[in-house]
């Protein structure tokens, strides 16, 4: 029981994060919003937290997966910025 409220947990943290995504892009963004973006100060905090048990192997198995869904996130937004800033002219 325990660990399905651990998933459900995970689940609630990288909904808010997909959602502040989905309503990121979804407000029409221009390439300068998409070069300017910047997660919240919440997921950030998370994201820390999470690598300082990575590096402790601390982390439970649901804790990678959520570390793991931010890393995906971070690649997909660090390609997104890049081509915001060549849509820009900035490179």
């Amino acid at each position: 029981m325990a660990q399905l409220a651990r998933m459900a947990y995970t689940y609630d943290r990288m909904t808010r994060v997909y959602e502040e995504i989905v309503e990121f892009i979804a407000g029409g963004s221009t390439p300068d919003d998409v070069a300017a973006w910047m997660p919240s100060q919440e997921a950030r905090n998370r994201v820390v937290e999470l690598v300082h048990g990575d590096r402790a192997g601390t982390l439970t198995p649901d804790e990678r997966a959520e570390l793991n869904h931010y890393l995906e996130l971070e690649h997909l937004m660090r390609l997104a910025k890049a081509r915001a800033r060549r849509c820009r002219g900035d490179e």
